[in-house]
């Protein structure tokens, strides 16, 4: 194992200021992860997918002197990712969509035990309602549900990601969860 590699992320963010191979790292770190992030969340083709991703680190990179090793890199590189997807909507004058893919049915059982719903009547039909139902929700509570429960970042890291107070995490957060449940409870 490479000494590279057991660097951190914020260690590696620091050393990319004089040397290119650490942000190498870093892009191998988390190409994959900010692709399936902007893939979930725009429904851009897999093509506009790969130029948000690659401008963000394009970004990422032109502004590495001004992170703050102290700070979480994830939630920065989240930051940025997220705002070249609006960049892209502003573009494409389209709104954000939650994208699930069928793989991410796991998820759903997160969601729902975490609105106390009943996980042995989580069946695909009711996967699909819920599918359906959070691609219904306003694009402010896509975005935390796809943080919270795709991403599996806290509410500090969420609101690091949205430039919002945390305590507005929890608020979107809450309600997000209770229009789902109002929405699944004829499923009860």
């Amino acid at each position: 194992m490479s000494t590279i590699s057991l660097l951190t992320d914020e260690e590696l963010a620091g050393l990319s200021v004089s040397d290119t191979t650490y942000f190498g790292e870093l892009i191998r770190r988390y190409g994959t992860i900010l692709m399936r992030y902007t893939m979930r969340r725009s429904h851009a083709s897999k093509e506009d997918a790969e130029d948000i991703v690659q401008n963000s680190f394009i970004k990422m990179y032109r502004n590495i002197n001004d992170f703050d090793t102290s700070l979480s890199f994830s939630s920065w590189a989240y930051r940025i990712c997220h705002n070249e997807m609006i960049d892209w909507y502003r573009k494409k004058k389209s709104r954000p969509q939650l994208y699930i893919s069928h793989t991410d049915e796991n998820i759903f059982d997160s969601i729902a035990s975490d609105i106390n719903i009943e996980k042995d009547i989580l069946d695909r039909e009711i996967k699909k309602e819920i599918e359906t139902i959070v691609q219904t929700l306003d694009p402010k509570y896509q975005e935390i549900i796809s943080l919270r429960f795709f991403e599996d970042k806290n509410y500090e890291e969420i609101a690091d990601i949205l430039e919002i107070p945390a305590g507005t995490v929890a608020i979107r957060l809450s309600r997000a969860k209770k229009l789902l449940k109002e929405k699944l409870e004829h499923f009860s």
